[in-house]
């Protein structure tokens, strides 16, 4: 079975969905169940998600995308920079 890429919003929603069970006096094994999801991953999205409105959740995505791609731009430059510093060396 493909697993499916879930959205923010989509976590959050269900994870206040799964509040509701275990505040109802529901074990952790039922939310998970009740909200489609294997019990590791409603720990994880807990862990991730827990406390988040859905905006928060979708800046924190953005910011964690615009964190990579800048940490990409970084190692280019500072490849470009050691193979210049060779190549003024005369190592090249």
């Amino acid at each position: 079975m493909p697993s499916k890429k879930h959205k923010p919003e989509e976590i959050i929603g269900k994870l206040r969905e799964a509040e509701i069970v275990l505040a109802q006096g529901g074990s952790a094994a039922e939310a998970s169940r009740r909200i489609a999801v294997s019990e590791q991953t409603y720990y994880r999205w807990r862990k991730e998600y827990g406390g988040l409105k859905t905006d928060q959740a979708r800046r924190m995505k953005d910011l964690e995308k615009e964190n990579g791609r800048l940490r990409r731009a970084i190692s280019d430059l500072t490849l470009d920079k050691l193979i210049l510093q060779e190549a003024a060396r005369g190592n090249f």
